[in-house]
């Protein structure tokens, strides 16, 4: 197949039979004005630094990693209490997994106890976290499932439920990692978080 040379005066490029080079590239294009051009090379020099940031972002010093529950309810509470109230917009790695504390010392949930903390493990190596949030909510399945109706049954045994759990969270993370500080709190259905120890 032999090449041509685009010619926008051509009879037969403008009946519409578009044409095009060996590679199947489309030969018809808009004329690279000053604009264009730097539009072009905007983006690519965005596209360029773009992996570089993700990169870096792999490791680096960050202040927190936060420990959610899945419930979809409380994702933007969970968020506006770390950016807002803490100040730390994408400065905290993020963990979720059903029952947040709750999934991570509940005798019931013990098979997903390591998980957490080898992720923790990990964030620490490579975000070298100061603070770790654990953010349990109320309304929470998990909790009902690991400790039975009963202990979520009121507000007051709810509250005082989760105040064992992230007491008990507390404890294990002083053993484990005791140079981390914790913060605990618990979010309530209005998306107030109510910082429990």
């Amino acid at each position: 197949m032999a090449l041509r040379r685009y010619d926008p005066d051509s009879p037969r490029d403008q009946i519409g039979q578009l044409p095009v080079c060996g590679c199947g590239t489309l030969l018809r294009a808009k004329p690279l004005g000053r604009r264009r051009f730097l539009g072009l090379s905007l983006a690519t020099v965005a596209l360029w630094a773009a992996p570089l940031d993700l990169a870096n972002a792999a490791s680096g010093h960050y202040e927190a990693m936060l420990l959610t529950c899945i419930d979809p309810r409380f994702v933007t509470a969970a968020r506006n209490y770390m950016v807002d109230a803490k100040h730390w917009k994408d400065n905290y790695s993020l963990f979720s997994f059903a029952g947040a504390a709750v999934g991570a010392v509940a005798p019931k949930l013990e098979g997903w106890h390591q998980t957490f903390w080898d992720n923790l493990g990990i964030t620490l190596q490579l975000h070298n976290i100061k603070n770790l949030v654990a953010l349990d909510h109320r309304d929470c399945g998990a909790a009902e499932l690991a400790y039975g109706k009963e202990a979520v049954a009121t507000p007051k045994l709810e509250t005082e439920t989760h105040r064992k759990v992230l007491a008990e969270f507390r404890a294990e993370v002083g053993k484990r990692h005791p140079q981390l500080r914790v913060i605990t709190g618990l979010i309530a259905k209005s998306g107030k978080v109510e910082m429990l120890g």
